[in-house]
């Protein structure tokens, strides 16, 4: 999981823009507004880098934006794609888990009432560097 950028190719096409990925064939989307295709484009390439992480897939290098032709009425945008940040604003399921600790600590942790899946989720968002 980490932070990308592909190149797209962008066409204007009948008052809609489409967004195509040269080196994701299966990723395309399309906008009504240039703006409204970026984002669109970076949610699509968001999803099909994640899916290829969960699959653990080889992601394509990215093509160098120099070398894709364009035709008349058609721009190449480099779209970036975090799929951490993806990750947590689209599955915010929670998930149970059963952990171990020593007796002593638990009732430590008892008699101050500490909740045990706050204190987790911060100590793993800071061991991840996910702050």
């Amino acid at each position: 999981m980490a932070k990308y950028v592909y190149p797209a190719k962008l066409t204007n096409d009948d008052g809609n823009v489409m967004a195509e990925f040269p080196d994701l064939p299966n990723c395309f989307t399309e906008g009504e507004t240039m703006i409204e295709a970026i984002e669109l484009a970076e949610d699509a390439l968001c999803m099909i880098l994640c899916d290829m992480e969960d699959r653990a897939q080889p992601l394509p290098m990215p093509s160098d934006i120099g070398g894709i032709a364009c035709e008349p009425g058609e721009v190449v945008a480099m779209i970036k794609a975090d799929t951490v940040a993806y990750r947590k604003r689209t599955n915010s399921k929670a998930v149970k888990k059963t952990l171990t600790i020593p007796a002593w600590l638990n009732e430590m942790a008892d008699r101050q009432k500490v909740n045990y899946s706050q204190i987790l989720q911060e100590a793993l968002i800071h061991r991840l560097g996910q702050e």
